[in-house]
């Protein structure tokens, strides 16, 4: 399951696009996800959430933690928005993060 698999799929006709379409034959509309409204969790819901504390490694990526924890390596979202980190890159080695271990309550926190 995707990350977008909830999310709208909008028939953009305005015309901020029109550049777009004139470069493509008989394009009309441009299709496109509507962006999603994720929120961060609060305090109380945190602290009702399980969670793993999980150390930082020199060569980890949010894609094989979400793999190893959700078996499916497109939730690495989750983790990341969690945390706070957009990116790996934001991450130093030896930092301390936490991992949602249940997909379902998380995502439910996120309002997802």
């Amino acid at each position: 399951m995707g990350r977008y698999i909830h999310t709208e799929i909008l028939d953009n006709d305005s015309e901020y696009y029109r550049f777009l379409r004139s470069k493509r034959q008989n394009q009309k509309n441009i299709r496109q996800y509507a962006t999603p409204r994720l929120v961060n969790p609060g305090q109380l819901q945190r602290m009702l959430l399980t969670v793993d504390s999980y150390i930082w490694k020199l060569g980890d990526h949010f894609w094989k933690l979400s793999a190893e924890y959700y078996n499916d390596p497109t939730y690495w979202w989750v983790i990341a928005w969690y945390n706070g980190y957009p990116t790996e890159g934001d991450i130093a080695p030896g930092a301390l993060i936490d991992i949602p271990t249940n997909l379902a309550e998380i995502l439910e926190a996120l309002g997802y």
